[in-house]
């Protein structure tokens, strides 16, 4: 997701809310200093905070991996995700506890009220209190209809939507193979770190299914030769 962008400001962080610094690209200290500060959260802050929510939605980014693998690492914040169709009804339930705000492109923007229209572009919103508290949750926002989960990178990849979920100690996260796909363009360190502590853990059925993605997707790229 690429970072609000202040006149003046060259930002963009194509593959995550944080990044080093590389050629313009901000890192979190100050995407801090320019946005303000995230609390720290966990998978289950984020189960409690859809305790009741009748949509979807589960955890993804390095948690996904981390409850797959258990393999431990540092965490910048924690991802929920939900379908993008499904954004008024998370609105709702989050209505009087946390605003909510499209991070889109360059700009960050409050959703008020039910009228107020989602970006075509955006994927993925903010969360906090108010204005004078830290951001709490990332929510990405997830292209599906309401049987299936199709790649936002190339549509010739998609799965059934009750594919792309399992279930940890009660927590829906999605499934591992899916976020490393989603990793895959990006290939940050911990990305890296995510794939090298996951990819020996696949069953071949989705160690096929990811390799045949990447190849679809992402060809010559340096985790199909680990595949």
């Amino acid at each position: 997701m690429k970072a609000p962008q202040p006149t003046g400001i060259e930002c963009a962080l194509p593959t995550g809310r944080l990044s080093s610094t590389v050629h313009g690209v901000l890192n979190h200290e100050v995407i801090v200093r320019l946005y303000g500060p995230w609390r720290a959260r966990t998978p289950q802050d984020a189960a409690d905070l859809f305790k009741g929510y009748s949509g979807l939605w589960w955890v993804a980014g390095g948690w996904a991996i981390e409850a797959f693998t258990s393999v431990p690492r540092p965490h910048d914040d924690v991802d929920p995700s939900i379908p993008r169709s499904d954004v008024e009804a998370l609105r709702q339930h989050l209505a009087g506890r946390l605003d909510v705000w499209q991070a889109d492109d360059g700009s960050l923007r409050p959703m008020v009220t039910r009228t107020d229209p989602l970006s075509e572009t955006c994927e993925n919103l903010w969360l906090r209190a108010s204005g004078a508290d830290p951001w709490e949750y990332d929510v990405i926002l997830m292209g599906t209809t309401p049987t299936t989960w199709t790649y936002k990178r190339d549509d010739r990849i998609s799965l059934p939507l009750e594919e792309i979920l399992w279930a940890h100690e009660g927590i829906p996260y999605l499934r591992p193979e899916v976020q490393l796909l989603h990793k895959a363009p990006g290939r940050r360190q911990k990305d890296q770190a995510d794939f090298d502590a996951c990819a020996p853990l696949l069953e071949p059925k989705p160690r096929a299914w990811l390799r045949t993605a990447l190849s679809i997707a992402h060809p010559g790229h340096p985790w199909l030769s680990q595949l």
